[in-house]
């Protein structure tokens, strides 16, 4: 319910009465993930999705149920249930469901604190003791907890460590842990959902291709920064869609940020002075992706000088250049959805090969690739010299270079 927590906790301040499905756990082509929610205030009002449309009426009426006689519920819907296939899940996914009805201080103060972009961890009881199915218990980054499970205060101290454990990697998913807080007595199943702050999207380089990308992150869920060194260029209102616009040298702004394993680096600067320093950096951080613009020559230069610069093979692998996915992509909104979707696959784990005939599976566990261990979707691109043109030709930071004002934040 923490993916809809903006819409929520005006709910929740407004004092309105509501029920939330939540997915605790999907198999096979389940269309949302863990932790995806679907809200029905009193008056029908409705927010959210639990499964891209296949059983979002009969969750619907769960909610209103929910509001109604106050009782929680998990509800499993399968292709081998004729209620399944009456509520429309033909998608051969098999969805469990916890519905909840949304009352009291610990989900307005987990709303709030989602709602506000900072970090918290959502427990709830899917399957133990009926008094305690449902209860809430609110974990925060330094392990502090409000609420209660309704079982001993054991149980409330285990289900927050692995609350934690879970908040602290930025994940979403159900633990196992004993009714009397230890791994052995009766099993109790719990959901943990995991708010976080958007993850990082970082571009170097104010280029055309920049704007298109801005606006694609942001489409994507990211917080966007752009950075360049050149003050004529780098400014807000060139890039109205990015969080931040920086200028400074984007070597320097990398090492005085903050970055983690969710964070994706663009480098669409097409300039040694700019690239090298910088890539040398960025290729020996824990972030999610690096990628660099350029064509095949631009590239093989660029590998050139990192090598020299003291790289070794296992951090060159890291680099995704040429960026993007071979879409064919000629505008700079064209290249940006390249370049979006090779960050999508790479993180997810897809191959960015096209669904029709494959064998693969259509929806991945996710969070399969980061930083050193990432595939490399679309390494065997046509290397044809006669294709060695980059997109973004023509948009290389070198020309008309202005003098740079070290870490000034437009």
């Amino acid at each position: 319910m923490l993916d809809i927590a903006d819409e929520l906790a005006r709910w929740a301040e407004q004092g309105r009465d509501f029920a939330v499905a939540t997915v605790v756990s999907v198999t096979g082509s389940a269309p949302r993930p863990p932790g995806a929610a679907l809200a029905v205030d009193r008056d029908g009002t409705a927010v959210g999705s639990v499964s891209g449309g296949c059983v979002e009426g009969a969750v619907y009426e769960l909610c209103r149920q929910a509001v109604e006689d106050g009782r929680t519920v998990v509800e499993r819907f399968a292709p081998s249930d004729e209620d399944a296939f009456a509520a429309g899940l033909t998608c051969g996914g098999t969805i469990d469901v916890l519905v909840t009805p949304v009352r009291g201080g610990v989900y307005r103060a987990a709303l709030a604190q989602a709602a506000a972009g900072r970090a918290a961890a959502l427990v709830r009881v899917v399957d133990g003791p009926p008094e305690t199915r449902g209860r809430p218990l609110l974990v925060r980054p330094d392990g502090t907890y409000e609420g209660g499970l309704g079982g001993r205060p054991e149980l409330d101290r285990t289900a927050a460590a692995e609350a934690r454990a879970l908040l602290d990697a930025g994940r979403t998913g159900t633990v196992t842990v004993g009714a009397e807080g230890a791994r052995c007595g009766r099993p109790v199943t719990l959901l943990v959902e995991s708010s976080v702050p958007p993850p990082r999207m970082i571009v170097f380089g104010a280029v055309d291709f920049a704007s298109a990308l801005v606006r694609v992150g942001g489409f994507l869920g990211y917080r966007v920064t752009v950075c360049d060194a050149r003050p004529v260029f780098a400014t807000a209102s060139r890039f109205p869609g990015a969080d931040e616009v920086v200028v400074a040298w984007p070597h320097a702004y990398l090492d005085a940020t903050e970055v983690d394993p969710r964070t994706v680096l663009c480098v669409l600067t097409h300039d040694p002075r700019f690239d090298v320093p910088l890539l040398r950096r960025a290729l020996r951080l824990p972030v999610a992706y690096v990628g660099a613009m350029g064509s095949r020559r631009t590239h093989e230069d660029r590998v050139r000088r990192l090598r020299e610069a003291g790289l070794t093979d296992r951090e060159l692998d890291r680099l995704h250049s040429p960026i993007g996915l071979d879409l064919g992509a000629r505008t700079p909104e064209e290249t940006a959805v390249s370049i979006a979707a090779e960050i999508v696959a790479v993180l997810r784990g897809g191959g960015g090969a096209p669904l029709t005939g494959a064998r693969t599976p259509i929806h991945h566990d996710g969070d399969t690739a980061h930083g050193a261990d990432a595939g490399r979707p679309g390494a065997g691109r046509d290397e044809d010299p006669a294709r060695d043109e980059d997109p973004a030709r023509g948009g290389s930071a070198a020309r008309g270079a202005a003098p740079a004002r070290d870490g000034a934040v437009v």
